[in-house]
């Protein structure tokens, strides 16, 4: 992995794609962190932008449908994003999501705390310097 030399924090943990290395990419935890709470079998996480500068990003590249592929074979049902603008935040209600529930559940964490931090993984094309 290539390391870019980009001076402004966003851009510090940039990389290139072992695919198209002309393609810069971070990985979403060094724009936003994010906190994740359950409801039977509905998981919810927020993503909430380190800089409400970057929020406009997050909205372009985080979708319902990236994160319902970031998940795929975890979130069974539908994605819903919702937007929350004045606090430069995402949440993401996912149906379907928690093996039936905590009590039914067989998963390792019934209670899907740590799929904030997984979705912090997910990859984002940060804005370019001018």
């Amino acid at each position: 992995m290539r390391q870019c030399k980009r001076t402004t924090k966003l851009n510090a943990a940039c990389h290139s794609s072992p695919v198209t290395d002309s393609i810069m990419k971070i990985l979403l935890q060094h724009a936003a962190h994010a906190r994740s709470g359950d409801k039977g079998n509905t998981s919810n996480i927020s993503v909430i932008a380190y800089d409400p500068k970057h929020f406009p990003l997050l909205k372009q590249q985080v979708t319902a449908e990236r994160v319902k592929a970031h998940f795929a074979g975890v979130v069974e049902g539908e994605v819903v994003r919702y937007e929350l603008p004045n606090i430069a935040a995402l949440n993401f209600v996912m149906d379907q999501t928690l093996g039936g529930g905590v009590t039914r559940s067989l998963a390792l964490d019934a209670h899907g705390k740590s799929l904030s931090s997984a979705l912090l993984d997910l990859e984002i094309v940060p804005p370019r310097d001018n």
